[in-house]
């Protein structure tokens, strides 16, 4: 069957309540809580790194490149058969999806993390970890790139989002459904992955690529700013609807555009995706005519990684437009 390389980046998982100040603060290390599958059948084929002790607020891209280095060399070993990643949930869906791009292996990586700290009721914790672990020994696992094991639902990274801040069933893919379940340690998966993957080896960052969210009366004077700071590399907007923006935004687009800094229009919308359907000011047409990029099914968070490891291999228009067309 192989071994499973568990890789601990921190997050709820690693927490408890802390009696003085009556708040969740990080407390057990990657072997204490290993400790819990002790007398587990699997335990003796896992491995565990401890990469960091991190709340997921504190995860960058740099340390998901470098997480993503670990994996590729374990995954490189012919006795390691799948890989785990532990992780807050407040950014796992970017790292998750980071990982899916940037690594190629047909091994399965599977990304977990918990909704509950130890000291709470329903610890969901251990059971997500089992279920990771099983999902990463399961031979129907291979080649459907980087998943998410929670609440015993499987999760493309492309699709999956979290969905609400406190419920243990909040990583949904919102318009497709979970891949599979885990089921009495038995992994089921009822369907394929219907994102294209698109595969970018990275070794380094490009900094300064920017999310932002429209409204209404959403204007230019953040875009100006930002086409105006030399550290700006690239924009994603969080657009209206199917991908619209208020006109009085249009003057900033362009000062960015003709900076030659790519703007990228997803949807602010947690389902559907972005079409250059409108060609009113500002509607969807519009922008595309103008120049900007659209992400069909991405949400803003994975449309600026997908941007920032982009930008790694090409500037061009057309060439970062046939990136995020592969949906």
């Amino acid at each position: 069957m192989g071994r499973v390389c568990l890789i601990f980046t921190g997050g709820t998982i690693t927490m408890k309540i802390d009696d003085v100040n009556h708040s969740v603060i990080p407390a057990f290390s990657a072997n204490e809580i290993m400790a819990s599958l002790l007398n587990s059948d699997m335990y003796n084929d896992l491995e565990t790194i401890e990469f960091s002790k991190v709340p997921s607020p504190s995860i960058t891209p740099q340390m998901m490149l470098d997480i993503s280095t670990v994996i590729q060399k374990q995954l490189s070993r012919p006795e390691v058969s799948g890989a785990v990643v532990v992780h807050g949930t407040d950014t796992l869906e970017e790292t998750a999806f980071f990982l899916d791009v940037v690594l190629y292996s047909e091994k399965p990586v599977i990304v977990t993390g918990s909704m509950k700290s130890s000291s709470e009721l329903g610890f969901d914790g251990i059971n997500n970890l089992v279920s990771s672990i099983l999902v990463a020994k399961s031979p129907q696992a291979a080649d459907k790139g980087v998943l998410v094991v929670m609440n015993d639902q499987i999760n493309a990274a492309s699709e999956v989002t979290k969905t609400n801040t406190l419920s243990l069933d909040t990583f949904k893919s919102l318009d497709y459904g979970p891949l599979g379940v885990v089921d009495s340690k038995q992994v089921i998966f009822h369907r394929s992955v219907s994102y294209q993957r698109v595969h970018i080896p990275a070794d380094r960052i490009i900094d300064g690529v920017y999310l932002l969210k429209a409204y209404s009366g959403f204007d230019s004077y953040l875009l100006n700013y930002l086409a105006n700071n030399e550290h700006t590399s690239g924009i994603v907007i969080d657009a209206l609807g199917r991908g619209n923006l208020p006109p009085a935004a249009l003057e900033g687009v362009q000062a960015l555009l003709k900076r030659n800094i790519p703007v990228v229009i997803t949807s602010r919308c947690p389902s559907g995706r972005v079409l250059d359907t409108y060609g009113y000011l500002g509607g969807g047409k519009n922008l595309t005519d103008m120049g900007c990029i659209l992400a069909p099914n991405l949400n803003g968070q994975k449309a600026r990684i997908l941007l920032m490891l982009a930008l790694t291999k090409t500037n061009d228009r057309n060439d970062l437009k046939k990136i995020f067309d592969i949906q």
